[in-house]
């Protein structure tokens, strides 16, 4: 999507709405006090663009900053319709509920979620404002498409205003286990607030599973089996007199487009440089994450530091390179997880290092998507350990990346994307010897024998992308035609 400069204002009615959190775009502040906005890439903005922007589409979401009144506007076409939080919004819906309740909570309590009724007030009215600005742009008979879990109540409170509109709703993180959504006050409204939706999508079936034995523990709806969803055994509730379909999904990337820009000389060019700054070790490791206590960093730094300690493996020969995208830098769990980690790092340098040569390269930063392919084709081995990831989509462009065939993926069990890439070494990061074990392997491993699994790994990702993945959605959901 281009820079978007107008600010044109529209009141076309659009046939297709996505709905999510933030806008495909940002509002950046300049010193001066200036506004633009400027792209936000992601893999959901490449999936969806093309349906929008063939079906007069249009865009729900916040802008990204505070306190800020922005008229919708048209961008080639395509509607952008922002929607206002105020500062203490963003603390107590965003910051609060939404990623201090339900993320620790539907990540398996990895972090003890806070359940304060306040954040739970400010969730409800922040998806009410959400449903209204959707149900304002939606043309008669619309489709409606809700993303993710800060906007778990707006399929239903959306139907209320509309009841016209088809409507989809997809969660990108796990859904929980029955045992711990329980935990949460406000678990019955969630429920409703989904089955608004016509179409209820995960991205495992375990997640579709749980959402139906809630829907009849919590709303008393019984469900019964149907045919939606992709490599699943998905079901439908009866709602009055409409049905609600819930499958499993699983969303992937574009991957096309990563596997380009690999090919691209540049990128080529730069991976070479990057092994070259790096002292060209015999194998670089590489860690791509935002900072953040589901994804493992530290469990994978330990097991790095043990295999050093006993051997193993020689300072000499391996380079570990940790991206940490910023997240969340205001929270005080996240400020001293960052600290934690930046500590081990500090640890196994001081240990192993040589002069001019860290074991361990800790980048604190984002990187674009260019200089991302280029550490891809750089890394030798991939090691992406969260403990509880709804899909993990870095391993999927890693192994998008790797059109040489080179390359090996050190993977968690309890990533989504370990069901499709049975090919990588799935370990489970809570045992810190079989995480060992895995990297030794991949560390290792024969040519041949890598080869084989990244051509097979290759085959799941090229072939199951972001298209089809929105494609398959939209096709259970009746707003896409069948191939």
């Amino acid at each position: 999507m281009p820079r978007a400069d107008a600010t044109e204002q529209s009141t076309t009615a659009a046939e297709f709405v996505v709905v999510a959190n933030r806008l495909p775009v940002d509002l950046e502040r300049a010193p001066d006090g200036t506004q633009r906005w400027t792209q936000s890439p992601g893999g959901l903005v490449s999936a969806l663009e093309p349906f929008l922007r063939s079906r007069k589409g249009a865009w729900v979401g916040w802008p990204g900053v505070p306190d800020v009144e922005v008229d919708a506007f048209t961008d080639d076409g395509l509607i952008l319709h922002p929607v206002t939080l105020s500062s203490a919004e963003v603390r107590d819906y965003y910051e609060g509920f939404s990623n201090a309740t339900l993320w620790p909570l539907y990540h398996d309590v990895v972090e003890r979620p806070v359940f304060d009724r306040s954040w739970w007030e400010s969730y409800v009215r922040v998806n009410r404002r959400f449903a209204e600005a959707s149900a304002a742009v939606a043309g008669n008979g619309a489709t409606v498409w809700v993303q993710d879990y800060q906007l778990q109540l707006v399929p239903s409170m959306l139907r209320e205003l509309r009841p016209d509109l088809r409507i989809g709703f997809f969660l990108h993180i796990p859904f929980p286990p029955v045992e711990l959504f329980m935990q949460l006050p406000w678990r019955a409204e969630i429920v409703r607030g989904l089955i608004g939706a016509d179409l209820v999508g995960f991205h495992r079936p375990g997640g579709a599973q749980n959402f139906l034995w809630l829907a009849r523990q919590l709303i008393g709806l019984e469900p019964s089996r149907g045919a939606v969803g992709v490599r699943s055994r998905p079901g439908m509730v009866q709602v009055g007199g409409r049905t609600v379909r819930v499958g499993a999904f699983p969303i992937s990337i574009d991957a096309a487009g990563f596997d380009s820009i690999a090919r691209s000389r540049p990128v080529i060019e730069r991976a070479k440089q990057i092994r070259g700054e790096l002292g060209n070790p015999q194998t670089v490791l590489l860690g791509v994450d935002r900072l953040d206590y589901t994804k493992g960093i530290d469990l994978r730094l330990q097991a790095l530091h043990e295999l050093l300690q006993e051997g193993r493996v020689k300072p000499e020969d391996v380079t570990f390179v940790q991206l940490a995208t910023p997240s969340r830098e205001r929270v005080e769990h996240y400020q001293r997880m960052r600290s934690e980690i930046e500590q081990m790092v500090g640890r196994i340098n001081g240990e192993f290092a040589r002069v001019g040569h860290p074991v361990v390269h800790y980048l604190h930063q984002s990187v674009n998507r260019t200089e991302l392919a280029a550490f891809y084709s750089a890394a030798d081995v991939m090691v992406v350990t969260p403990l509880r990831d709804g899909m993990n989509l870095v391993c999927k462009e890693y192994v998008a990346c790797r059109h040489d065939l080179g390359g090996a993926l050190v993977l968690s069990e309890f990533a989504g994307a370990a069901a499709e890439l049975s090919s990588a070494f799935l370990v489970n990061p809570h045992d810190l010897d079989g995480v060992k074990n895995a990297l030794e392997a991949a560390i290792t491993l024969d040519p041949a024998e890598g080869r084989r699994r990244m051509r097979a790994l290759r085959r799941q990702v090229l072939t199951h992308d972001v298209d089809r993945w929105a494609r398959s959605f939209l096709e259970a959901l009746g707003a896409e035609p069948s191939a």
